[in-house]
């Protein structure tokens, strides 16, 4: 039975297979491998798992449908906010504001990716931080491809707490179990990683000498950034935790940079920059122009939050079941992917537009150039836009005709060492749908399933989808597409991957033993 299982779940996997040989190995654009990828799941669904025809392809109308509607109509709307903010002259401002913080490339990569883009994911979330951290540090004179790199390793730690819990409240709905006992858990394992990160990201910056010489700063955003997310994911609220966490770890690191700075031979070793980084400073008034289509982005996320105008914006979401599609799992239930939400006003993509309209009055575009800059965002990313939207399709076809459930399913019959596999089953969903709500959704009963067979705590195997999932981001095709496009580096999705791949793995099999210590005596002490 055992063998027949392994054997499901090997041709369930092709189509994830297929693509990360494209991309990593034969180096195909990320479009046609998405593509190709997408071709091979439809046969497996139909030919391996007998999908009818039509709802296979219905599946996949449905996840790019999905990609299209919810995550490139937020990209494409930041992008347009980021093309505003340079062509009128204000990202050199914004620019020049950090570089006041520290001119060392290094720190400013720390502030920008790690703390700020935490900020951003706390409410945008759907790729909008990796992107515009990614387009913000291009702008402070990083090579695109380092940037791109440490948008994406920056952005792991605060995806399980992202968009105001959301991923949190996910896993609760999908397993009846508590949001708060959930959350407690993943506090007590994310920030594990979270101390490192910064110290992966000076890494990626400069090598040895770039750890010798800033250990201090990275040692201080880490430690402040994972103490704030155990303390308030455990004593607080779930929902708070990217955005107390950014805010404290931003305060410790300019708290200490007034009394400590990098050494002298910093400047040049780090920097790439473009030979502006030295301009003289903005006025305040400029400043202010520059950091408020941010500054609006995370304004007008919090309003939508807020009770009457949150229940304002309910009001315009629809909910119904995918047209075309009869699919139910083993126990008879409808699989949640079934049902498709549009929710027009309340769609992070319509926020964020909302924040473009509202920074044309500050920025002062003319009207014709703020069209064209929608017009070259558009242009910019036409091919990310099809590269998205077929993994989504992908992810969905595979969920849907049963291909990820059995994957899942094979890595749950290795009873108690389950807890070693546990958080890669998340990083496998998260790196499929580039979405920790989305890997949730997909494995978070069969981990607490997986846990009842096996005797181990549901609340550890639920935390560590999650957990497991946040080190998956990295490595999503969605993810490197979106990066890859706004920084000029489409085509070469397949490097980013090869570059990022050993940060990732190794991340996980830290995860993974952490995850397996704190379901035997080892460490259990760690668990609430």
């Amino acid at each position: 039975m055992a063998d027949e299982i392994g054997l499901s779940a090997v041709v369930a996997a092709l189509p994830l297979v297929s693509m990360f040989v494209m991309l990593a190995v034969l180096r195909i654009k990320a479009h046609w491998a998405a593509l190709a990828s997408l071709a091979v799941a439809l046969v497996i669904a139909i030919g391996v798992y007998r999908m009818p025809a039509g709802q296979a392809l219905s599946a996949g109308a449905e996840g790019a449908s999905f990609a299209l509607l919810s995550i490139m109509w937020t990209v494409v709307n930041a992008v347009w906010i980021y093309n505003m903010t340079v062509e009128s002259g204000h990202f050199d401002a914004l620019r020049r504001s950090f570089a006041g913080i520290s001119a060392d490339r290094r720190i400013q990569a720390i502030i920008v990716a790690f703390c700020f883009g935490a900020l951003l994911e706390s409410v945008a979330g759907f790729g909008t931080p990796i992107v515009i951290s990614s387009v913000m540090l291009v702008a402070l004179g990083f090579r695109p491809m380092k940037a791109a790199m440490v948008a994406l390793v920056a952005n792991t730690v605060a995806t399980p707490f992202g968009v105001l819990g959301t991923p949190t409240l996910t896993m609760s709905r999908v397993t009846g179990l508590p949001v708060d006992e959930i959350g407690a858990v993943v506090g007590r394992q994310v920030p594990v990683v979270a101390v490192v990160v910064p110290l992966v990201l000076v890494v990626l910056i400069d090598g040895r000498r770039g750890l010798r010489e800033t250990w201090p700063a990275a040692v201080v955003a880490g430690i402040s950034f994972a103490a704030a997310q155990f303390v308030c994911s455990n004593y607080i609220a779930v929902g708070l935790v990217d955005t107390v966490a950014a805010t404290v770890s931003a305060l410790a690191l300019v708290a200490l940079l007034r009394v400590w700075t990098p050494g002298a031979g910093t400047r040049a070793g780090a920097a790439e920059s473009d030979g502006s980084g030295h301009a003289d400073e903005p006025n305040r008034a400029r400043t202010v122009q520059a950091y408020a289509p941010y500054a609006l982005i995370v304004a007008v996320f919090a309003a939508g939050q807020l009770g009457p105008v949150k229940a304002l914006l309910a009001r315009t979401t629809r909910a119904f079941d995918w047209p075309g599609l009869d699919v139910v799992t083993a126990a008879g239930l409808e699989p949640t992917a079934v049902a498709f939400t549009f929710h027009t006003l309340a769609a992070p993509g319509t926020l964020v537009l909302v924040a473009g309209l509202l920074c044309i009055p500050i920025l002062r575009p003319p009207p014709a150039d703020a069209f064209r800059s929608y017009v070259a965002a558009l242009n910019r990313l036409k091919w990310p836009i099809v590269t998205v939207m077929s993994v989504l399709a992908l992810a969905y076809v595979m969920s849907l005709s049963g291909q990820t459930m059995t994957i899942g399913q094979w890595m749950a019959t290795a009873g108690g060492a389950f807890a070693l596999l546990s958080p890669a089953l998340g990083w496998l969903g998260v790196a499929a749908t580039g979405s920790n709500t989305s890997s949730n959704a997909l494995f978070g009963a069969l981990q607490v399933a997986a846990a009842g067979q096996a005797g181990l705590d549901p609340r550890v195997l639920a935390a560590a989808n999650m957990s497991g999932g946040a080190l998956g981001t990295v490595l999503s095709p969605q993810n490197l597409a979106l990066v890859a496009a706004v920084g000029g580096l489409a085509g070469r999705e397949g490097a980013l991957l090869r570059r990022l791949l050993p940060w990732s793995l190794g991340g996980l099999a830290v995860m993974s033993a952490l995850i397996w210590l704190q379901t035997t005596g080892a460490a259990a002490w760690m668990l609430p």
